[in-house]
């Protein structure tokens, strides 16, 4: 289904839509992930926040700056804003609301962050048993477990790489990701969430999803997903799997 063009902007940028993201400073992965998926007329544009650690200061510190990130993208006429790092958006219950609270009183349009999207994403595909898998520290999975445990789905297997930045987790390659996955295929999940908007990951939700027999979630395709289907645009993207497929 099309989204109706806006007839000031022509065919220009962001036709249909312009979403904002607010990032972390040290996430490489996202945009040319998250760019590379979207449907034609809808254009991403970001703001950093400023993010280089993983430590309770270095999460809850992303967070002082939401104001003035979301004042620079309404300077860029964006439709949508969302924070994008899923560590920061499920440190705990609260903070997804929380942040879209204050980012629509500032930007006086909708918002959402990761956490709302994976949440949403959670009602629509089979997931009350989760394999979790993620570049993080032990208490951050540790936070996100308890996080999906508030909404009723059982982690049965968690993978934890120790990685503390950014930079470090982009560099992951695709294929380490698969790895881990299909090392988890008989761990009993009825769905894989691959947790993170700093990996890069989109490359193998389809060969996953094929090879596992089960839904693979990941934070930039729940992201994509979620904002898309608030702007009312239903353009099926099959490279990301079966949440974007219908």
């Amino acid at each position: 289904m099309m989204a109706q063009p806006d007839p000031a902007r022509g065919k220009g940028p962001g036709w249909r839509l312009r979403l904002g993201m607010l990032l972390p400073s040290s996430n490489p992965a996202a945009e040319p992930e998250v760019t590379g998926a979207l449907p034609p007329g809808v254009s991403l544009h970001t703001t950093r926040l400023k993010l280089a650690g993983s430590s309770r200061e270095d999460l809850l510190g992303m967070t002082n700056g939401v104001e003035d990130g979301v004042r620079l993208l309404t300077d860029a006429g964006v439709d949508r804003i969302v924070f994008n790092c899923t560590a920061v958006s499920t440190f705990d219950v609260a903070m997804g609301e929380s942040l879209r609270q204050r980012m629509e009183t500032v930007g006086e349009r909708p918002a959402t962050s990761t956490a709302d999207a994976i949440v949403e994403a959670l009602k629509v595909l089979p997931s009350k048993r989760i394999a979790l898998i993620t570049p993080y520290i032990d208490p951050v999975v540790e936070r996100e477990i308890a996080f999906l445990a508030h909404y009723g789905c059982e982690v049965v297997h968690r993978t934890g790489l120790g990685l503390a930045e950014g930079k470090a987790m982009s560099s992951v390659e695709p294929g380490e990701w698969y790895r881990h996955a299909i090392a988890q295929a008989d761990c009993g999940a009825d769905l894989f969430f691959l947790s993170c908007t700093a990996i890069r990951v989109f490359d193998v939700i389809a060969d996953l999803e094929r090879d596992l027999g089960a839904p693979v979630l990941t934070s930039n395709q729940a992201m994509v997903w979620w904002c898309l289907r608030q702007a009312r645009i239903l353009d099926p993207l099959p490279r990301l799997g079966r949440l974007l497929s219908a």
